[in-house]
């Protein structure tokens, strides 16, 4: 469960003691976190330890909140709730220390309707049972009219009109519009409306964490955009397949770094990440758009979204991982706004470090490489046997050294270059 959402009913109270008491144990256990860690780098093992201990302190929080609230003291759950027009409705539930048996029946309905529209937050409501809702809780709600970030997206006259035009030609070449149009501003019109439904759920630019250094708006529109394609690819997904995120699930890390390995390991990893509750999408980038991977939570599921514009497997699974790390390392603390990188900047704050880091010493643990010839070799055969000893693909390591070097002159040929879009993009392979 996101740190975001609040707790309010019972059951879900009890599963949230559950999740808190199994991370506990894991914290205070060494053979239980050892069944969770096994096999795992010392850097990696400290970085997940952080986060399970992060974890419990916000989950806590969130409990406490509830359990105040159920003692007629709602501040905490204000606080958390925000301004969301859903969590409010909540809260003032709770507040009437009313269950949702109690609120369905002063409307008249089962109390089935009640669970179905908190599980979603109220967000599928028609405003008129919204209103009712609101009305039997004593909730008047205002509004003011005024400048926001969110209405720079719902006005085409606020968006620069090439870096629309960019974006949908992009659109339409790739298959982002339903419906097919020839007429530029209807697809406008409906690309418009399409990321600005996105933002009105998701939130804006200047709301998302990001390690890019966004220059403007028109940036910011194409980034939002491709981010507004891969969530609603994600969310049909969801939909269709109902996956789980188990954070305390951590025995596939060692599989999917070995996954590298294989011809068609990205494909793998796909499968196997899928399995375990993430998913990884493929989405070219918009021209100019200097992002290589992003992660993000779609209803409380880790979305990974890459754009391949680096085809070489050194970057692919380097990028993966990064992002992989940004799931396992910072589910409750930033996942949910989302993290937008670009691998080679040169800029990152200390939860791009951190899962730079983790990522690095996934694939190669640090005490290997400290000691090994393979960081001072010029010549292939220390490398390729220090990726089988690892059991993973060499052009990870070629990558590595051709980064700490700064020398992307020198094993070229061997980071696999031109061997990953074909498996995910037809176009490709079939071009």
């Amino acid at each position: 469960m996101p740190t975001k959402e609040l707790v309010y009913n019972e059951r879900q109270a009890r599963d949230l003691e559950a999740e808190i008491s199994q991370i506990a144990q894991a914290l205070s256990s060494d053979q239980t976190l050892k069944s969770i860690i096994d096999g795992l780098p010392e850097l990696a093992i400290e970085g997940i330890r952080r986060s399970l201990t992060t974890d419990k302190r916000e989950l806590t929080k969130k409990l406490e909140a509830f359990r105040q609230a159920q003692a007629g003291n709602t501040e905490a759950m204000k606080e958390q709730a925000g301004t969301d027009l859903g969590d409010i409705l909540i809260v003032a539930r709770l507040a009437q220390n009313w269950k949702q048996k109690d609120l369905a029946r002063k409307l008249g309905l089962q109390e089935q309707a009640i669970q179905r529209w908190e599980s979603e937050r109220y967000r599928n409501i028609n405003l008129a049972n919204f209103m009712k809702v609101a009305r039997a809780l004593s909730v008047e709600f205002s509004a003011k009219f005024h400048s926001s970030e969110v209405s720079k997206w719902l006005a085409p006259v606020d968006i620069n009109p090439v870096e629309i035009q960019k974006v949908l030609k992009h659109a339409r070449s790739h298959g982002w519009l339903d419906e097919g149009d020839s007429d530029d501003n209807d697809g406008t019109k409906r690309l418009i409306r399409y990321v600005s439904e996105h933002v009105l759920r998701y939130g804006t630019p200047s709301l998302l964490r990001t390690g890019l250094n966004v220059k403007d708006h028109a940036e910011d529109w194409a980034l939002l955009s491709w981010k507004a394609q891969i969530t609603r690819r994600a969310e049909r997904i969801i939909e269709s397949e109902r996956p789980s995120y188990r954070p305390l699930e951590l025995s596939w890390l060692k599989e999917l770094v070995h996954l590298s390995e294989k011809g068609d390991g990205p494909l793998l990893a796909q499968a196997l990440l899928k399995a375990h509750g993430v998913l990884l999408l493929i989405e070219r980038n918009i021209p100019g758009m200097e992002v290589d991977g992003a992660a993000f939570i779609v209803d409380d599921i880790p979305v990974i979204g890459l754009t391949l514009r680096r085809d070489a497997l050194d970057n692919f699974w380097f990028t993966l991982m990064h992002e992989v790390a940004h799931v396992i390392l910072h589910y409750r603390t930033g996942l949910a706004a989302g993290f937008f990188d670009d691998v080679e900047s040169a800029e990152l704050d200390d939860l791009e470090k951190e899962a730079n880091k983790f990522a690095a010493d996934l694939l190669v643990p640090e005490e290997v490489w400290s000691r090994s010839p393979a960081r001072i070799a010029k010549v292939s055969k220390p490398i390729e046997n220090l990726a089988k000893q690892l059991g993973i693909a060499p052009a990870i390591i070629y990558g590595r050294i051709r980064l700490e070097r700064k020398n992307f002159a020198i094993f070229s040929d061997k980071i696999g270059q031109g061997s990953v879009r074909k498996l995910f993009l037809p176009e490709v392979a079939n071009g």
